[in-house]
C-alpha cells in the first residue's frame, strides 16, 4: 500500500488559476484612497438623485457621468448576473453601459467628465471583496472610455456609503422609497442630462432587468 497525495487535477489547477485572476482583479480600501479619486461636493445630493431615477434594488448597479459642474450627463443602470465577482466581468458590463448612453473622451488630453457608481447590494456598509471588484471594474472601464474615476457608493438596508472617505447616511437605503424627482435635497433631482453641446434633452437610461 502506497501513501502521498494525489497529484493536482487540471479542472483544480484552472479552478486555482480563476480564483487567483479574480483575486488580482479587485482593490483593497487602502488603494482606492491612495487613487486620488476626486471627492464629490455634496455625496448626498448625488445618492438621492441616482435612488430616485433609478429606484435600485440589491444586486443593481447605477452608473452616473457628471461633468465639471457635478450636474448629471447620462445615467444606466442593471442588475448584476448571480456569478462570482470578478472585476474583469464587471468592468465588461460598466464599459458597455457606458458606451450606450455617452460617446467616449479618449480624444481629450484629460478626462472632463466623471463616473460615479452607486451599488446596492445586501450586508452593511464594511468593504468586501465585491465591492473591491466593482472599484477595479469602474477605474479601468473609466480609463478604457475616457473618463475620470470617481466615487464608488454602497447603498444597504443601513443606508449609503462613499467608499474609501467615510462618508455616508440613513436616507435613501436599498429599502426606502425614492423621492419624485423634484422633491429631492439636491439639484442633481432637478436636472436634466446634457449633451456635449450642453442642450438638455430627456434622460437616456440603459437598464437590464
Amino acid at each position: 500500500m502506497t501513501l502521498g497525495f494525489a497529484p493536482p487535477t487540471a479542472a483544480s489547477l484552472r479552478s486555482s488559476s480563476e480564483s487567483a485572476n479574480r483575486l488580482a482583479r479587485i482593490l483593497e480600501p487602502a488603494e482606492w484612497a491612495a487613487a486620488g479619486i476626486p471627492l464629490l461636493r455634496n455625496p448626498r445630493e448625488v445618492v438621492s438623485g441616482l435612488h430616485s431615477r433609478h429606484t435600485p434594488t440589491p444586486s443593481t448597479a447605477v452608473l452616473a457621468i457628471l461633468d465639471h459642474e457635478e450636474r448629471l450627463a447620462a445615467s444606466a443602470s442593471f442588475v448584476r448576473r448571480p456569478s462570482p465577482a470578478d472585476g474583469w466581468e464587471f468592468r465588461n458590463a460598466l464599459l458597455a453601459h457606458l458606451r450606450r448612453v455617452i460617446p467616449h473622451d479618449l480624444r481629450r488630453r484629460s478626462p472632463v467628465r466623471t463616473a460615479v457608481l452607486l451599488y446596492s447590494r445586501e450586508g452593511d456598509e464594511r468593504w468586501t471583496e465585491e465591492d473591491g471588484a466593482w472599484m477595479w471594474g469602474l477605474r479601468d472601464a473609466c480609463t478604457l472610455h475616457g473618463l475620470r474615476c470617481g466615487a464608488y457608493i454602497t447603498l444597504t438596508r443601513g443606508g449609503w456609503q462613499v467608499l474609501g472617505e467615510g462618508r455616508g447616511g440613513r436616507r435613501p437605503s436599498s429599502d426606502s422609497l425614492p423621492l419624485p424627482l423634484g422633491e429631492g435635497p439636491g439639484e442633481l433631482d432637478r436636472l436634466s442630462p446634457r449633451t456635449a453641446s450642453g442642450a438638455t434633452e430627456p434622460l437616456r437610461r440603459a437598464a437590464a432587468r
